[in-house]
């Protein structure tokens, strides 16, 4: 296998002067607090792990929609990094947001649905307000990030089907409930959406722990992920430091729960899904 790519981790900043703390819902999240990781601290554990570049997604519970830090970690170390931002989708100025963290070297937006933290009581996926991102997305051609919980996958659905230029990339999965372990029907909401080819699952720490939760195992249920998406439309994060672990803990987690797998599946998933919808992490 080629050296992994990370398409999922976060990086905080000593320096709260520099770069103050905003969190979504004014609740900063606890890990963030606990034991933040530094860009630098952060190219230490990928050099431990083996993890040859990674794609740094805002840590909205942090920062809220003030991105500069992974702006600075990306062009500190673009042969490493790719950045993934948030914007308030919802303001009118939002593509003009865009634009402005994409001129900073940045990737494409996160939308911040749902979470551990709350990002806002009542935001919707669907809201028509936050349409103009949408569209200028699938112009760019750049992927959006979602991170919301199966409960809001009707919503997901139907920006699927009205955005379907748009490469959507799910955080963590959606958390699909899979203690029922095979056939999975807990998670019938998310294999329905298999046949949206526009949509593309971020396997995460959270998806490799829960797959050894109550009737699942991480073989038959990581089995039937691919079997339904196709392993090109998943890629590996880490989700560190959110999750508890060293790097390459983690990393040796998600090998462990994948071996099954054919090699060429997780060759696309640990590697080239991530390259295909993050190109600089190739180029560079």
């Amino acid at each position: 296998m080629s050296a992994v790519i990370d398409i999922h981790s976060h990086v905080i900043a000593s320096d709260t002067q520099r770069y103050p703390h905003s969190p979504l819902s004014g609740q900063q999240s606890d890990w963030s607090r606990e034991r933040p990781v530094g860009f630098e601290r952060m190219i230490a554990a990928m050099d431990e792990a083996g993890i040859a570049r990674a794609a740094l997604v805002q840590a909205s519970t942090c920062y809220g929609y003030d991105n500069t830090y992974v702006a600075d970690a990306v062009a500190a170390h673009p042969e490493r990094f790719d950045g993934v931002f948030s914007v308030d989708v919802f303001r009118p100025d939002a593509p003009e947001k865009i634009r402005y963290w994409m001129s900073k070297g940045l990737a494409g937006p996160r939308v911040f649905i749902a979470g551990h933290t709350s990002a806002a009581k009542g935001a919707r996926l669907d809201d028509p307000s936050s349409f103009p991102v949408w569209e200028f997305a699938g112009e760019a051609g750049i992927p959006v990030c979602v991170q919301l919980r199966a409960a809001g996958l009707p919503q997901l659905e139907a920006m699927l089907g009205r955005f379907p230029r748009v490469r959507t990339v799910l955080d963590h999965m959606a958390r699909p409930v899979i203690e029922d372990g095979p056939p999975y029907a807990g998670a019938s909401s998310l294999f329905s959406l298999a046949r949206y080819e526009n949509l593309f699952l971020k396997l995460t720490t959270h998806n490799v722990r829960e797959s050894r939760g109550g009737k699942a195992t991480p073989a038959t249920f990581f089995g039937r992920v691919v079997a339904e998406f196709g392993a090109s439309r998943i890629a590996w994060g880490s989700n560190y430091p959110a999750s508890e672990g060293t790097l390459a803990e983690i990393l040796a987690e998600a090998h462990a729960a994948l071996a099954t797998l054919a090699r060429t599946d997780r060759d696309w998933i640990f590697f080239r899904t991530a390259q295909s919808l993050y190109p600089a992490l190739t180029k560079r």
